[in-house]
């Protein structure tokens, strides 16, 4: 007599997929608002807001990409996560004082970076329809 097969049940959020975003978000929204007192001994209300906002804005972002970014042919995909790097790396950067053309071009570096690699992970692991390799 053969066994029956049980069915997975997919649980609509599990903790990997929203404990990523979450501890990633409240590691860059700490980093924002301690970047942006810019060595003042105390920090302002105003530090931890563009704090909070920042890793709400970053961890929505993360667990977009992640969510519903393989519904994305794996150039878009890989394009979208290399413009939310660049687009974190030079908000950074410019918390620091630096000029917007300086966080703009560290940005763009990052961002084009972080996309090539992305495309190439997705490029090695996917078979031409976007499934997951078998091997």
């Amino acid at each position: 007599m053969a066994a029956h097969a049980a069915i997975p049940v997919r649980k609509p959020f599990g903790p990997h997929g929203l404990a990523t975003p979450v501890v990633i978000g409240v590691f860059y929204g700490l980093y924002a608002a301690t970047t942006a007192r810019q060595g003042s001994s105390d920090t302002t209300a105003g530090d931890w807001w563009l704090g909070l906002v920042s890793a709400v804005v970053l961890g929505a972002g993360i667990y977009a990409l992640r969510r519903f970014g393989h519904v994305l042919p794996r150039e878009l995909r890989a394009a979208a996560w290399g413009a939310l790097a660049g687009i974190a790396a030079g908000f950074l950067y410019s918390l620091s004082g630096a000029s917007i053309l300086s966080s703009s071009g560290l940005g763009l570096a990052f961002g084009a970076l972080n996309g090539a690699a992305s495309y190439y992970l997705f490029y090695t692991h996917e078979d031409g329809r976007g499934r997951p390799a078998p091997y």
